[in-house]
């Protein structure tokens, strides 16, 4: 197995994992959110999904001056609808992700255009599936606040 099938590997689980968070919210839950400065879970949702079309611009060294999501000014609906939405940029995210030689991974240097930090390729993409481990922890403890049984994600 080659170092950017395992990453995509690890990429998947952990976005498998918070799929089955997300599908234990909810409907009457949706805007919920632990006090009046946080997002709410719905928007948190997408956040995590939304991030994959950045990475994916940030990995490919793609011009962000300008940038824009496809989810800008799209109205939140449910769980299943994001999910659906974000399926697509998922795809070319992971497409991307599996292109990389090992030499790309190991000695492309990626700066994050939020705080200018230098990684190389193969780091970054590890830290992107915790930057999504991260809200899958806040979201178990959204659901916890909320009084909601949590699904059983530790398989």
């Amino acid at each position: 197995m080659t170092r950017n099938q395992l990453i995509t590997d690890h990429l998947n689980e952990t976005r498998r994992r918070s799929i089955l968070l997300w599908n234990g919210l909810p409907e009457n839950f949706y805007d919920w959110k632990p006090d009046s400065d946080a997002t709410t879970a719905l928007q948190m949702i997408r956040h995590v999904l939304q991030a994959d079309y950045g990475w994916n611009m940030i990995i490919n060294k793609e011009d962000m001056s300008n940038y824009r999501t496809p989810w800008e000014d799209r109205p939140y609906s449910s769980v299943e609808d994001e999910i659906e939405f974000a399926e697509p940029y998922r795809q070319n995210f992971l497409q991307s992700v599996e292109k990389f030689s090992e030499k790309e991974l190991s000695e492309t240097i990626i700066i994050h255009p939020g705080n200018g930090t230098k990684k190389l390729l193969g780091d970054y993409l590890l830290r992107i599936a915790y930057h999504e481990s991260v809200h899958a922890g806040q979201f178990l403890y959204y659901l916890r606040a909320m009084g909601v049984q949590r699904p059983f994600i530790w398989d």
